[in-house]
């Protein structure tokens, strides 16, 4: 699946963003989390900030201070993508 790296580094940075942000962004789970859908490329997504508390590497990574948001695609309900710091890695995608 092609991703448009550039949508997902902005809707990254919207989303962690810590003063007035220009989409909705909601508050999910026990921890919570930040979370916004949005469009791309005709498929409805879910950017969400990392849990901290995972013992994951992302978690660890969130640990640590850096901006983790994970990419969900909201009809299959797979991970497909990570953004790190603005850095984006389309998992499956070598």
């Amino acid at each position: 699946m092609l991703m448009d790296e550039e949508i997902l580094r902005t809707v990254a940075g919207e989303l962690l963003a810590k003063g007035k942000v220009s989409v909705k962004v909601e508050r999910v789970g026990r921890g919570r989390l930040r979370m916004m859908r949005f469009p791309m490329e005709g498929r409805e997504y879910q950017a969400i900030e990392q849990n901290p508390e995972k013992p994951s590497n992302w978690g660890k990574l969130a640990r640590q201070g850096h901006a983790v948001v994970q990419v969900r695609d909201v009809e299959t309900g797979k991970y497909v993508a990570v953004v790190v710091d603005g850095k984006v890695r389309v998992y499956g995608k070598r």
